[in-house]
């Protein structure tokens, strides 16, 4: 005959025995160690999602930025190529006309009769022909300083034959606006977005100036595109007939809210 297996009372038996075991101590204390297990579990769990949700939502809003940026210099790209679009330039203009050197003819003086002594005042052909030469050559250089000095254009060109460029390309520029731009507290609150189109000057020294406002979306975007585009630094002015000039140059900068 198979031995008969020998069941040992557990602690608990051992405690409540002859006690009243439906009262509820003895059934909580049975249960102890699954609830226990549970218990724990369960806070492993909460403090790991506690740890990993902060880490995950931080991770993604990066990445949600740097798309937002690629976006914004994608269709800034886009548009300021869009607005550039213009027909060719015309034909530069004719070089201006050398500036003759008009030498003026003075009369010999006729003297009826020299006198001796005055034989040292009287100059030689070779003197006469010196002196006219080095006249000349005065007369000619001071007109050609005259020639070489540049006045500022006052003339503001749309299309020119070399447009300004901004250091580093259109890439550059659309990071630089990036970089500095600030979307204003009131336009998020009110959930105001949209595309400011601005308009500037590039001067023939390189500077930003007559910055303006060509179609609006809120006055509150509107400044904000506008004090950005006065931090521009300097440009490589644009050229018309191999001379800096003034040109007009347009930038749109779109404020959206993801």
């Amino acid at each position: 005959m198979a031995k008969e297996k020998k069941s040992y009372p557990s602690l608990d038996d051992i405690v409540f025995a002859n006690r009243n075991k439906e009262y509820g101590a003895y059934d909580l204390r049975r249960k102890y160690s699954r609830t226990m297990t549970i218990s724990m579990a369960i806070g492993l769990v909460i403090v790991l999602l506690a740890v990993i949700i902060p880490y995950i939502k931080a991770k993604n809003i990066a990445q949600i930025k740097a798309r937002d940026a690629n976006e914004i210099i994608a269709q800034m790209a886009n548009d300021i190529n869009q607005e550039e679009a213009a027909p060719p330039p015309p034909p530069p203009p004719p070089p201006p006309t050398e500036q003759q050197t008009v030498v003026k003819y003075v009369a010999p003086v006729i003297v009826d009769s020299v006198k001796p002594e005055d034989k040292s005042q009287l100059m030689t052909a070779d003197d006469v022909s010196e002196t006219v030469t080095d006249q000349q050559v005065v007369e000619v250089v001071e007109q050609v300083k005259e020639e070489v000095e540049y006045e500022a254009p006052a003339e503001v060109f749309v299309v020119v034959e070399e447009m300004p460029s901004f250091p580093g390309g259109d890439t550059e520029l659309f990071k630089f606006i990036y970089d500095n731009i600030k979307y204003p507290e009131l336009a998020k609150e009110n959930n105001i977005q949209g595309k400011v189109i601005l308009r500037f000057c590039v001067t023939y020294k390189g500077t930003v100036d007559q910055v303006s406002v060509v179609r609006g979306v809120d006055p509150s975007l509107d400044e904000e595109a506008v004090r950005v585009i006065k931090l521009l630094p300097l440009w490589k002015p644009g050229k018309q007939g191999g001379k800096p000039v003034n040109v007009w140059y347009s930038v749109p900068i779109s404020f959206q809210l993801k």
